[in-house]
């Protein structure tokens, strides 16, 4: 598909685009932790980071504010889910916990 057929709404919310980059991010992290966490925090992780971007993609074309807010919301709340889940990874030592303070640094997340 070409990239000038796929213009959705979502596209214009900075959030959306930030969440892109983030999601690229929590993908590389989990790349280096131990094999056996595949289907267990990695798998976790990665899921609940894509649901951050996919909710505020649907949330954008949803025609009401009240559909737009109960997507944004589950947005959040997926966010706030990979955040505990980054800190119990950090508490395990996985990914090594350089990553995890350049990205707080990067984000101003404490």
């Amino acid at each position: 598909m070409a990239k000038s057929m796929f213009r959705p709404s979502e596209k214009k919310l900075n959030a959306w685009k930030e969440s892109r980059i983030w999601v690229t991010w929590v993908y590389k992290v989990t790349a280096d932790f131990p094999a056996d966490e595949k289907f267990g925090l990695i798998s976790q992780l990665r899921r609940a980071a894509v649901s951050v971007v996919s909710n505020l993609a649907e949330g954008s074309a949803r025609k009401s504010a009240k559909d737009q807010a109960h997507f944004y919301q589950m947005a959040y709340s997926s966010l706030i889910e990979v955040l505990n889940q980054l800190i119990i990874s950090n508490d395990l030592m996985f990914g090594g916990d350089d990553k995890f303070h350049q990205k707080e640094k990067k984000q101003n997340i404490n």
